[in-house]
C-alpha cells in the first residue's frame, strides 16, 4: 500500500505545480519556500494519513480515539508543541488532545480545530484505508476529518521549518466527540471554548461541503426538541365530542402541520421531526432514540411524543423560532395539552464581517498559489461543527479548510489525495499572512 502511495505522489506534485505555475511569482520568497517544504513533506504526510485512517476511532471506541490522539500528540511533540490529553470521564467520552506552541515573537493567537473520532464504530464493515486510484482513497474518516488533522499538523510543521511559527501563539484542539458529543456540553466543549476565549482567530479543518474551492464563513446551529402531547382517552366512536376532544395524535399532527406552514419559508432555517410515538401508552428512551407505543384503532390516543431538531444561522433566529414554536404548541385542540422542550446543542456560527474578511484573505492566498478563488459554502449544505462553539469569542473564524472528499458518514467515504498538499499550503501561508501581513 505504501509503495503505491509513493508511486502516486509524483503525479500529484506535477498536477499541483502546473496549477501553481501561473501565479507562483505572486508569492514571497518565504512563501515559495513553504510550498517546496510541503511538497517534500507530502509522502510522509500521506503515510501518516494512512496510519490513522486504519485505526478505528468511532466516538464510543474510547481506546481507539485515545490511540489516534496519542499518534497526533507525538507528531505535534516533534514540531515542538506542548501536548496534553484531556480525559473525558466527566462527559462520558474518550477525551481530547490540546497542543500549544507560543512563539518567541508571537503577534497573533490562533486556534486550530480538529477531531479524532469518526462515525464508524468497531462493528462497522468499513475499517481500512484503500487506494482507489492515484489521487483517490477510501477509508473511515479520511475526509471527516483525519485528513484535516494532518493538514493542520503539516502546516505548522512547514512554518516551524521557516522559523515563522515563532510569530504565532497556536493552540490546537482535537476533540474526541465531535460526531457524538458528550454531555453536558459545558464539560465536553470546555477545552474548546477556553481556547477560543484566548484566541484571536479560529480555523476549523473540517471538510466543509467536500470541495477545496469553498470554505465556511457560517454554520448553522443544531438543537433538539421534544414535543409531548396529552389527550383524553375514550372510545373512538366519541372522538371530537364536546367533552372528549381530538386526542393526542390529532393534536400532534396539528402542531407539526402548523410548524410546516408557518416556519418553512424562513431562510436558512430547517426543523425536522425525526421520530414520533403515539397511542394509549407510550414509553420513550431518549438516550437510545428508541421507544414503544401501544394503542388500538378504536381508542382515542392519550399520549404522543415527537422528537426533532432545529438548525438556524444565528442565535437570534433560533431564539425567535423557539418562541414561535412554543406559541404554536399552545393553540391546543379541545381537551388536549402540549409542551415542547429544547435541549442543549451546537450554537450557530453566524456569517460575521470578520469571518468574511478572513475568507477574502484565504481566497487571495489560494489565487496567489494558482489554485483559484475560494467561495463561501451555502450554510444549507453544511452541518454543525465544533468551530461553532468558538464563534462568539474570536474576532474571525473560518472552517472547511480540511481535506476534500465525498460521501462522508457512509461506507463509501473517499478523500481526494491531491487536495492534501494543496490545503496544507493554503493553511500555512494563511497563518503566515495573519501573523505578518507585510511579509
Amino acid at each position: 500500500m505504501r509503495c503505491l502511495l509513493l508511486r502516486s505522489f509524483p503525479f500529484i506534485v506535477i498536477m499541483l505545480l502546473v496549477l501553481q505555475g501561473i501565479s507562483f511569482a505572486q508569492l514571497s520568497e518565504k512563501e515559495q519556500k513553504i510550498v517546496k517544504i510541503v511538497d517534500q513533506q507530502t509522502p510522509a504526510a500521506l503515510t501518516l494519513l494512512e496510519k490513522v485512517v486504519n485505526m478505528n476511532s468511532g466516538t464510543m471506541n474510547f481506546e481507539g480515539v485515545q490511540a489516534v490522539g496519542e499518534v497526533m500528540m507525538q507528531a505535534f511533540d516533534e514540531v515542538g508543541f506542548e501536548t496534553e490529553w484531556i480525559p473525558g470521564e466527566e462527559f462520558n467520552r474518550a477525551g481530547h488532545v490540546v497542543a500549544r506552541y507560543k512563539g518567541e515573537r508571537a503577534v497573533k493567537k490562533l486556534l486550530l480545530i480538529g477531531h479524532l473520532d469518526t462515525v464508524f464504530e468497531p462493528d462497522s464493515p468499513f475499517q481500512t484505508y484503500n487506494m482507489m486510484n492515484d489521487t483517490l482513497a477510501g477509508g473511515p474518516g479520511i475526509a471527516d476529518m483525519k485528513g484535516g488533522n494532518i493538514i493542520m499538523l503539516e502546516a505548522v510543521r512547514a512554518l516551524k521549518q521557516t522559523d515563522d511559527l515563532e510569530l504565532l501563539d497556536v493552540t490546537v484542539v482535537m476533540t474526541g466527540d465531535e460526531e457524538l458529543s458528550g454531555r453536558p456540553l459545558s464539560l465536553s466543549k470546555k477545552a474548546l471554548i477556553d481556547a477560543a476565549k484566548y484566541a484571536d482567530v479560529a480555523l476549523g479543518f473540517e471538510n466543509g461541503d467536500g470541495k477545496w474551492q469553498t470554505a465556511n464563513v457560517a454554520r448553522r446551529g443544531s438543537i433538539g426538541w421534544t414535543l409531548t402531547v396529552t389527550g383524553k382517552p375514550a372510545h373512538s366512536s366519541q372522538v371530537f365530542r364536546e367533552d372528549i376532544g381530538a386526542g393526542a395524535i390529532y393534536e400532534a399532527a396539528r402542531i407539526l402541520t402548523d410548524f410546516y406552514e408557518e416556519l418553512r419559508s424562513e431562510e436558512f432555517l430547517t426543523f425536522n421531526p425525526g421520530r414520533i410515538l403515539g397511542g394509549t401508552q407510550v414509553e420513550d428512551d431518549a438516550y437510545t432514540n428508541t421507544g414503544t407505543a401501544f394503542g388500538k384503532s378504536n381508542i382515542v390516543a392519550e399520549k404522543a411524543i415527537v422528537t426533532g431538531d432545529i438548525r438556524g444561522i444565528s442565535i437570534e433566529q433560533v431564539e425567535r423560532v423557539k418562541q414561535k414554536m412554543e406559541e404554536i404548541v399552545s393553540r391546543n385542540y379541545p381537551h388536549t395539552s402540549a409542551t415542547i422542550e429544547f435541549s442543549e446543542g451546537y450554537p450557530p456560527m453566524a456569517p460575521t464581517e470578520g469571518n468574511k474578511e478572513l475568507l477574502v484573505l484565504y481566497s487571495e492566498v489560494s489565487e496567489d498559489l494558482g489554485f483559484g478563488k475560494v467561495e463561501a459554502v451555502n450554510p444549507l449544505r453544511a452541518g454543525a461543527a465544533d468551530v461553532s462553539f468558538t464563534a462568539e469569542y474570536v474576532e474571525m473564524a473560518l472552517d472547511g479548510l480540511g481535506m476534500s472528499g465525498t460521501e462522508g458518514h457512509t461506507i463509501r467515504e473517499k478523500g481526494y489525495l491531491n487536495s492534501l498538499p494543496l490545503q496544507i499550503k493554503r493553511a500555512a501561508i494563511l497563518m503566515l499572512r495573519l501573523a505578518n501581513p507585510e511579509q
